[in-house]
């Protein structure tokens, strides 16, 4: 990623862009939407092609985990990612108010959204919140960040935050992780 990154979300941001969503016509698309972003790091491109058969178990329910296809991933970088429970509840709830095959996200046409209106979905949220820097990409620097910091209380390794990116050098992931001033002035007071 060159030139300059996207905003990461605090905590606050991501309950404001859930409570806007909740309040458009599409409330449980656009939960989903968010979710996917902030609680499994897809982009706007993943978020858009990803299908029912992605998600759904061969007896029709939310699985485990969201299957990133190599055919909807940058760089054909398909994964597994575990899916979170409060994303589980929403694709359960989108799962019963319509459609169980193809696209998870839908137009008010019926049809796919494209990869480009995820992105302008975001940036006209974002821009109603006053969210200044603040793109598609946030809701995956948030998610990756905040996997970074808690991977240690996981038992798990830098190395297992790159393949839920889905990114082929560690190096990419590293440039992902946004620092926090608080815990470096506790790092700095422990030397």
């Amino acid at each position: 990623m060159s030139g300059k990154q996207a905003k990461i979300l605090s905590a606050d941001h991501i309950d404001d862009l859930l409570f806007f969503a909740e309040q458009t016509r599409h409330p449980l698309r656009n939960r989903v939407i968010v979710l996917l972003s902030v609680k499994a790091g897809l982009r706007a491109a993943e978020i858009a092609k990803l299908t029912w058969d992605m998600v759904l178990t061969p007896t029709g329910e939310v699985g485990q985990s969201i299957e990133v296809r190599d055919g909807i991933a940058k760089k054909r970088s398909g994964r597994l990612i575990p899916i979170h429970a409060d994303l589980r509840l929403a694709l359960g709830d989108l799962l019963v108010s319509g459609y169980r095959e193809g696209p998870i996200i839908r137009s008010e046409r019926g049809g796919a959204m494209s990869p480009e209106s995820i992105v302008v979905w975001f940036y006209r949220k974002f821009g109603t919140l006053g969210f200044d820097g603040c793109s598609s990409h946030s809701g995956r620097r948030t998610f990756i960040t905040r996997a970074a910091r808690s991977v240690h209380n996981a038992g798990g390794s830098l190395r297992d935050v790159q393949l839920l990116a889905g990114h082929r050098s560690i190096q990419t992931t590293q440039r992902y992780i946004d620092g926090d001033s608080d815990a470096q002035r506790r790092l700095i007071s422990l030397i």
